[in-house]
């Protein structure tokens, strides 16, 4: 039997005063790009080892600089990906937080809900639809 990758995604999202969702531009993709995995929430892979919620708050204080609790989230679309198993968690990030991008990303933008459609592939916002609809915010 093979093992399925293993990933987090963590859907950092504040009030102000709107709700507004955190996404981040990956610097590999090119700054014009806006396809697959151009605009994402921060998120990545587990190290050895590492359990979910702490992969989680790694990945958001090394994208973001921000340190802030993870609360998990059940996502059915999440589990139903073939190949890979994503656990999906929420931050509450202050207003007046700021953000401090590693590398990995050339920029960042706090949107509103509806404009979650620019994530791609599909099931990815989804995902952050379903996160929207278990914490309220939809």
């Amino acid at each position: 039997m093979s093992r399925r990758e293993a990933g987090v995604v963590v859907f950092a999202w504040r009030r102000s005063p709107k709700v507004e969702v955190l996404l981040l531009h990956r610097s590999h993709v090119g700054t014009e790009c806006d396809g697959d995995w151009a605009w994402t929430t921060p998120g990545g892979g587990l190290e050895a080892g590492e359990p979910p919620r702490e992969a989680a708050e790694r990945e958001l204080r090394e994208e973001t600089g921000l340190s802030l609790p993870c609360v998990v989230l059940d996502s059915p679309v999440a589990a139903a990906q073939k190949g890979i198993e994503v656990s999906v968690f929420a931050a509450e990030v202050p207003p007046d937080a700021r953000v401090t991008l590693s590398v990995e990303h050339d920029r960042y933008e706090w949107v509103r809900p509806a404009e979650l459609a620019r994530c791609l592939p599909d099931w990815v916002r989804e995902v952050y639809d379903e996160a929207l609809g278990v914490l309220g915010l939809a």
